[in-house]
């Protein structure tokens, strides 16, 4: 560094405001707030050897759908990174994920209230090329407290082929990777019967293999993972081993893309303290290997990762684009994609499947442009959804689903999109439908109105209509409508929401 010379600094962050004026009836209201709001605000600075950020939260008020104990503000995210060479270290708050996460995985899911940060210290080393070592130890976040058991482990990965020119030569990449974690929490009281206490485990460890190769067009990933004893309330208390096991393999090439995968699972919820409930203190994930549906109908019964009973999950998914100017690709050509997931009980033999089918999912998406100005987009899916097992009652259900997704370019800078949606079945509440049109006016403004109809038991609408202005970092909605009570998935991990009616206001501001 020259004399004179600053090292430079860099500040960003952001500002999320979710704000929602409630009109429903106190006597079907689940808070008794009339304004309520979850309300973010981000800090992060960056500079050649130490970085730093925090988080400020204000949810005094919260949205519905977030349990009492989301109730508070404060700055529950702080932390400061030292780097120097091959060496990072943090303390504080941070987010970590070993290998897929089948015994790691810290983040954020705001939609879903989840932030699982730890609150300690990590340290990263990379003592040559091809090799990063990590460890970590700190305490779970739970709502407004670190209040789980003490989580340590580490993480080790190799890539192979930085090692060996010859793996480069044949385009050929190789990484094998393991991980431990352990678990540390004091034993408490709990009786099977008024005279007989449970002997808790005070430590318990989890281990990760797996291997990843890509050579060219193809991919293969293997992972497996153990846990030792782990009573909880998940699994009724129980002092068997977690196991997990996948494989996944994919080709992709232009046109063509292949994925086939699958999972088994038994007893690996995982969490830093044992007798916690929903979706907090879980010190791991396991991916749920069914598609996240976006449209409103296909997304209407989602699934949820059955992490305790254990499952077998299969997912296969083909793509593949028709040429401009063939038969069937015609004058711009059209895109065809195929997806099947399925997830079944598991039996003690690791091979074979148990009698229950949690989760079925067939559909097969249409992507084609009709004029230069008209993209056509049509699904169909035919969905088994096992509600006993994901929900706790309302036995299987088994539904059609069909949807017409359309693209006019209007003008040059005004497009409308429009969806037509149907939803049949003959179990619970039965027949659904949904209209939804989108005027976007670029570069500032969208105009949006929706209806989901149940027009089979309830006969209720749910209608929306929002009105969204973006000028540079800033982005404010506001809207007005009603929403029904239901489950909001990400990844196999699910929250259930309430049903809300009144104005909402977004703003988003990154800087």
């Amino acid at each position: 560094m020259g004399y004179g010379q600053q090292q430079d600094v860099t500040v960003s962050g952001s500002i999320q405001s979710d704000m929602l004026l409630s009109t429903q009836n106190k006597a079907d209201a689940t808070t008794h707030d009339d304004f309520m709001t979850n309300t973010y605000a981000d800090v992060l600075l960056q500079s050649q050897y130490i970085d730093a950020g925090t988080r400020m939260e204000y949810l005094e008020h919260p949205l519905p759908g977030f349990e009492n104990d989301f109730k508070g503000w404060g700055v529950p995210h702080f932390w400061i990174k030292g780097k120097l060479n091959k060496v990072e270290l943090t303390a504080g708050t941070f987010y970590e994920q070993f290998g897929s996460g089948f015994i790691l995985r810290s983040y954020e899911e705001r939609s879903l209230g989840i932030d699982n940060s730890l609150l300690g210290g990590r340290i990263v080393l990379k003592p040559m090329n091809g090799v990063t070592l990590k460890a970590l130890s700190g305490k779970q976040r739970h709502y407004w407290n670190w209040d789980g058991g003490l989580v340590s482990g580490a993480d080790v990965e190799v890539s192979l082929d930085e090692w060996f020119t010859g793996l480069q030569r044949h385009d050929t990449h190789l990484s094998l990777g393991a991980s431990w974690v352990n678990k540390y929490e004091k034993d408490e009281d709990i009786f099977v019967d008024p005279t007989h206490r449970l002997n808790l485990p005070v430590y318990v460890n989890a281990w990760d293999v797996r291997a990843n190769l890509n050579k060219g067009a193809w991919g293969l990933l293997a992972e497996y993972a153990q846990k030792t004893q782990d009573p909880s309330f998940d699994n009724s208390y129980s002092y068997a081993n977690g196991h997990v096991a996948m494989l996944s393999g994919s080709y992709s090439k232009k046109g063509l893309s292949i994925l086939l995968q699958a999972k088994r699972s038994e007893n690996m919820s995982f969490r830093s303290q044992r007798s916690r409930l929903g979706t907090s203190m879980f010190i791991n994930h396991l991916p749920a290997f069914t598609l996240d549906h976006t449209y409103a109908l296909a997304a209407l019964y989602p699934y949820a990762t059955q992490l305790a009973a254990g499952e077998w999950a299969y997912q296969g998914e083909v793509g593949y684009n028709f040429k401009r100017k063939t038969v069937l690709g015609g004058k711009y050509g059209m895109n065809v994609k195929l997806n099947y997931s399925y997830v079944r009980a598991i039996q003690n033999a690791w091979l074979k499947w148990g009698d229950a089918t949690y989760y079925q999912d067939l559909n097969i998406q249409l992507t084609r442009r009709l004029t230069s100005d008209v993209k056509l987009n049509l699904m169909y899916m035919n969905q088994r959804y096992n509600k006993t097992v994901v929900e706790g009652e309302g036995g299987m259900i088994h539904s059609n689903i069909f949807v017409a997704d359309a693209m006019f370019q209007l003008a040059r800078t005004t497009k409308l999109r429009t969806e037509l949606q149907y939803l049949s079945t003959r179990q619970d509440q039965k027949d659904w439908a949904f209209a939804l049109a989108e005027l976007s006016l670029a570069p500032h403004w969208m105009i949006t109105a929706s209806d989901l109809w149940n027009h089979g038991d309830t006969k209720t609408h749910y209608y929306q209509g929002q009105v969204t202005y973006s000028l540079d970092s800033h982005r404010i909605q506001l809207g007005y409508g009603r929403t029904r009570a239901g489950y909001n998935c990400s990844g196999g991990v699910c929250r259930y929401v309430p049903a809300t009616k009144g104005f909402t206001l977004s703003y988003n501001y990154n800087f």
